[in-house]
């Protein structure tokens, strides 16, 4: 008697054995396979590459603040957001949950002054899947239906001292009866591009 696998039993090594081929054929220069991908910057502001004050001072120079305002120089930051090896077209999720003052369009963070243990992101978001040639990619995003609190966690980080703990969004209550939107951001196989 022959027993018949399950097609779900299969499945993980047909997908792998694709994968290998594509990352075969991305060697090689057959085909592009990672000329699109996870490459944008998460926070492109108060960086020193995008300094040009005369002090030095990046976190005041380029804050968050700023960042909806101004153009970058050296890079772009996005969220959730995808790009091709150069950074020259990226293309990432601006969100609105009617109750922010501004679009949702990079993630939130504090300056290095700003914050009790220094630079922090106080955001709520995972990378869940990717393949090595990123023709698969998955992304969670948690964005509350309350106003984000800004200037909440600037504050209370800014009140803290370095022995205390800091001071996170969840901390703030915004997703208190799960009142949040679940972002997921996935690809399909991209088709590569020829070399």
């Amino acid at each position: 008697m022959t027993r018949s696998r399950s097609t779900s039993a299969r499945t993980p090594r047909i997908e792998r054995a694709a994968e290998l081929q594509r990352l075969d054929e991305d060697a090689t220069r057959l085909k592009n396979w990672k000329r699109w991908g996870p490459y944008l910057s998460e926070r492109q502001w108060s960086t020193v590459r995008e300094d040009y004050s005369d002090s030095g001072d990046s976190w005041n120079y380029f804050p968050h603040d700023h960042a909806r305002s101004r153009a970058y120089r050296w890079g772009e930051d996005g969220l959730l957001g995808i790009t091709d090896r150069e950074c020259r077209l990226c293309f990432a999720f601006a969100l609105w949950n009617g109750r922010d003052a501004i679009l949702k369009e990079r993630l939130f963070g504090l300056t290095g002054p700003q914050g009790n243990h220094g630079e922090d992101v106080k955001e709520c978001y995972f990378y869940l899947d990717s393949t090595p040639t990123h023709s698969y990619m998955k992304a969670l995003y948690k964005y509350p239906q309350a106003a984000y609190p800004y200037e909440r966690l600037v504050e209370e980080n800014r009140r803290r001292g370095k022995l205390d703990r800091e001071f996170e969004l969840i901390d703030t209550g915004v997703f208190d009866e799960q009142r949040y939107f679940d972002v997921i951001a996935s690809t399909p196989s991209i088709l590569p591009m020829t070399s």
